[in-house]
């Protein structure tokens, strides 16, 4: 009996932030990869290792975790101003699905690197020494980001002292910049799709919460900790190692899309993990992080913990930290209240690792809040490059 045989393409194996992903350009893909759709969606299932009903990965390049199971297209972009068209896939792991409808901000880091090291950032915009500016569109939602990626001798520079919470290793720091982050004005969306900074969320089988739902980065419901029995300051095993609790985060999570109005059925919304982010916050208090570093209350505005594709995350979802910048800004939201209310362009909030620090700049204009733009630090290396190998009939 014959068998296809393996395929190779080229590939880059990345870490963006605290998340880790498996880089593409555009033209590398086979031909019918290049378009969006079912053999797309196949290849990359393939190359993650997914679905797994071990949850696993061992038969391929994702982690098992949220962090870990993406892959990115990057290509030269054809929009004025832009360099490169940057799409994110984010790969289910026990199912046969790619969720294409957010974007993940801690590979936006990496998008800005591998753009220069992959040759789709002009040569001549690239500074023998100092920092390239790559301005990326942002495929799956249609927004702008620019990353301040730092160059030596040509080349991006990956090391550095910079340390980022959730991150082993220090690494050279790279400044992003989420250009008009919320949903307002695109097709008569809007930043708070509900009309309110804080709504009562009524979750079947569960109970009332108050809850900010907002559209800022990616769409994230966030509610108070201490509603839903909480402190805040809880790291990934006191929550994913109970099935309960996720049961009813996903309750929330799904409550909360249908009221956003971002899917149409329970049953839409169960498939569609991804989106909208579900997130608790609490004021500031002392905790012991992940690493075993003591968080100071004095040293953070607030307590934030999201859960992203049904798990908690171990530090922050680079998207979501622009939500909770976003909201931080806004008087009234849970977030700004969580941070002791009134008007801020920054928070430092302490997650499940450490600690983050987003800054945004929000405005009200004829009564309706607008976010310009948000800004936070990341860094970005490759891990590994040459070509991924998935067999032929996967295809």
């Amino acid at each position: 009996m014959s068998h296809a045989a393996q395929v190779k393409i080229p590939a880059t194996y990345i870490r963006g932030g605290t998340s880790k992903g498996v880089f593409f350009r555009l033209q590398d893909l086979p031909e019918s990869c290049q378009v969006p759709g079912a053999a797309r969606d196949r290849l990359f299932m393939r190359v993650i290792g997914s679905p797994d009903p071990y949850a696993a990965h061992i038969d391929g390049m994702g982690g098992a975790t949220s962090s870990t199971s993406k892959c990115v297209i990057l290509s030269k972009s054809t929009r004025p101003e832009h360099d490169v068209d940057y799409l994110y896939g984010q790969v289910a792991i026990d199912k046969a699905f790619v969720d294409w409808s957010g974007n993940c901000g801690n590979l936006s880091t990496a998008a800005g690197a591998f753009a220069i090291h992959a040759g789709l950032v002009d040569a001549a915009r690239i500074p023998e020494e100092g920092v390239c500016v790559v301005r990326i569109w942002q495929a799956n939602i249609g927004k702008t980001i620019i990353a301040h990626v730092p160059v030596s001798a040509g080349q991006v520079q990956e090391t550095g002292d910079f340390e980022l919470d959730g991150v082993t290793f220090p690494a050279a720091e790279i400044v992003l910049e989420f250009l008009d982050p919320s949903d307002d004005g695109e097709e008569g969306g809007s930043m708070f799709p509900t009309g309110n900074l804080v709504d009562e969320l009524e979750v079947p089988g569960v109970g009332t919460f108050k809850a900010t739902m907002i559209s800022a980065g990616i769409p994230t419901v966030f509610v108070n900790a201490a509603d839903i029995g909480y402190s805040g300051a809880e790291l990934r095993e006191d929550i994913n190692g109970d099935p309960v609790a996720l049961a009813r985060f996903e309750k929330i999570r799904v409550a909360g899309a249908l009221r956003m109005g971002l899917m149409e059925t329970p049953e839409e919304a169960a498939t569609r993990q991804h989106t909208p982010k579900i997130a608790f916050v609490a004021p500031p208090r002392d905790y012991v992080a992940a690493s075993g570093k003591g968080i100071v209350a004095g040293d953070i505005d607030l307590l934030v913990r999201a859960l992203s594709m049904g798990k908690l995350h171990h530090a922050m979802m680079g998207t979501a930290a622009v939500a909770i910048g976003t909201a931080a800004a806004i008087p009234g939201t849970l977030v700004n209240l969580a941070a002791g209310g009134g008007e801020r362009s920054a928070v430092r909030f302490g997650h499940p690792s450490g600690v983050l620090r987003v800054g945004a700049e929000a405005r009200q204009v004829d009564g309706q809040w607008t976010v310009t733009k948000a800004i936070m630090s990341r860094s970005a290396r490759i891990l590994m490059e040459g070509w991924v190998r998935v067999p032929g009939d996967s295809l």
